[in-house]
């Protein structure tokens, strides 16, 4: 049951009207109840034992961790081992035992063998697998280091792993910023409610109006690209770039304006990446909450090893201070941006498109800053000015486009093939000469998704300066209700849905 779907949301409406009928004390039961249907609803119902398990799991380590004394530092450890084992050893089986086979064969063909070695196994995964179980880990991580209180109630630890909104496609939770709200009771609030379903129409019109137009050009090219080289390539590694974060960012706004509605404030998850002038600034605007879990859960605690302080210590012996401390971070940053890579699949497309190739980006701008500097200077150019500034937005985006074209390619070997197929053919025409309109859209429909992307060009620029939502809510009735509507109907008339069509999964409710 998508959530785009008309079934869903005469479910969350049922919710939603439910939820504020009762009282505020059996509302988080209701949640609960709610949440477990829409698993059960979703795919195959014994699938929810995996979530189950996980929570299950965190919940007694917690407990014990509660009564294990501080003292006992060993008893602790071996207790915070075992339920992080559990939970990545499920998502390990699930997911990557088979990217380990495929590299394995791969390996053997490359020297020559032509048998397969291992047979592939096929498992059936659970929604929101890497979603839940990282948002579990940091509870468990957190309770570890006494950042976290335990939950004393098993069900309301359930609820918090397996909130339906969330357990589709994330954002990634924290425990100890917004577990608690989930079971606090919530008076019913007009502004509240229209503010959160304002947003779900926001998101509606990203997914239903841009993503699944652009869906269409980006499969005809990518499923033939043998047939569409060059600057084909380039425009539907575009439109990919476009369709990746208006149907992410849309389920995001979809997710964050139903919880709001409830009373739930999740994080954001997206702010204007593609405004972002360098990669690092890019990752600290795209999926925002996976990218400050790494952060506080891989990359500290690494650079904290042993490991890592005793290299910190010789490479600032060997090369000095700062570009001592600087490379021991870099290589603590490689060790980032593979488990970024391996969370998005098990496959090395993944691996390079999302995780590796941003490492080399993010060191390459960093080493390179200083030259550049220079240069500016010599030539007397503001770092600082629009120019400048709106060069480095589109060498961003460029690099970011060749990270996608590994992500949705279908295999590594396909992606290379793509980046020679786009560099070794000049066809720029295909630009004026219509031959656009074989991609399968029509010309009606290019001009609406045209239009639609200026209309979220001048939103991401308006949300620049503040929420765009505060400032509509700030002029008078009649005209926060025409802009509303206007939203709405344009969904209703522009957007890929009804008989006989059935709109795509969003892209990482696969993660």
């Amino acid at each position: 049951m998508g959530i785009t779907s008309f079934y869903f949301l005469c479910f969350f409406a049922g919710i939603l009207i439910l939820y504020y009928m009762i009282p505020g004390k059996l509302q988080w039961g209701l949640l609960l109840l709610g949440s477990v249907a829409y698993y059960l609803l979703s795919g195959n119902g014994i699938l929810i034992l995996y979530p189950v398990v996980s929570v299950t799991a965190c919940y007694a380590g917690t407990r014990l961790l509660l009564h294990s004394p501080a003292e006992a530092v060993n008893r602790r450890r071996w207790i915070l081992a075992v339920t992080v084992l559990i939970n990545i050893g499920i998502l390990v089986v699930l997911k990557y035992v088979n990217f380990g086979i495929y590299t394995i064969d791969g390996i053997a063909r490359m020297l020559g063998s032509s048998e397969t070695l291992i047979r592939s196994v096929d498992f059936l995964i659970p929604l929101g697998v890497s979603f839940y179980t990282f948002s579990l880990l940091g509870y468990v991580v957190d309770v570890y280091y006494g950042i976290a209180r335990p939950q004393e109630n098993y069900l309301k630890l359930l609820l918090y792993g397996m909130y339906f909104p969330v357990i589709l496609s994330g954002p990634i939770l924290k425990y100890r910023e917004h577990g608690e709200q989930f079971f606090a009771p919530h008076r019913f609030e007009y502004h509240r409610v229209a503010r959160g379903l304002q947003r779900m129409v926001w998101g509606f019109f990203k997914k239903l109006v841009i993503a699944e137009r652009l869906g269409t050009l980006v499969d005809t090219v990518y499923g033939g690209y043998t047939e569409y080289p060059g600057a084909y390539i380039w425009v539907a590694t575009a439109c990919y770039a476009f369709q990746l974060y208006t149907d992410f960012s849309g389920c995001m706004d979809i997710v964050l304006g139903m919880s709001e509605s409830l009373g739930i404030i999740l994080p954001e998850n997206f702010q204007t990446p593609f405004f972002a002038k360098s990669i690092a600034e890019y990752w600290r605007r795209w999926h925002i909450t996976l990218g400050v879990w790494m952060k506080d859960y891989v990359f500290y605690p690494v650079l904290r090893t042993r490991f890592f302080t005793d290299l910190n210590k010789s490479w600032r012996e060997r090369f000095g201070r700062k570009k001592g401390k600087q490379y021991a971070t870099f290589a603590a940053m490689f060790l980032l941006w593979l488990t970024v890579g391996i969370w998005h699949g098990g496959d090395w497309k993944f691996v390079i498109g999302s995780g590796l190739l941003h490492w080399v980006y993010i060191v390459s701008e960093e080493l390179l800053a200083p030259v550049c500097g220079q240069i500016m200077n010599k030539l007397h150019i503001d770092p600082e000015g629009r120019g400048i500034g709106l060069l480095r937005n589109l060498r961003t985006f460029l690099l970011v486009c060749i990270g996608d074209l590994f992500f949705r390619a279908a295999s590594v070997k396909d992606a290379f093939a793509m980046l020679g197929e786009a560099v070794s053919v000049w066809n720029l025409s295909i630009l004026w000469n219509g031959s656009l309109l074989e991609l399968g859209l029509e010309w009606e429909e290019l001009v609406v998704v045209l239009c639609a992307l200026l209309l979220l060009y001048g939103v991401s620029l308006a949300q620049q300066k503040g929420s765009i939502r505060d400032r509509i809510g700030a002029r008078a009735l009649p005209i926060r209700w025409i802009l509303w509507y206007a939203l709405l109907f344009g969904v209703i008339l522009f957007g890929c849905y009804g008989p006989g069509y059935s709109a795509g999964e969003f892209i990482y409710q696969g993660f």
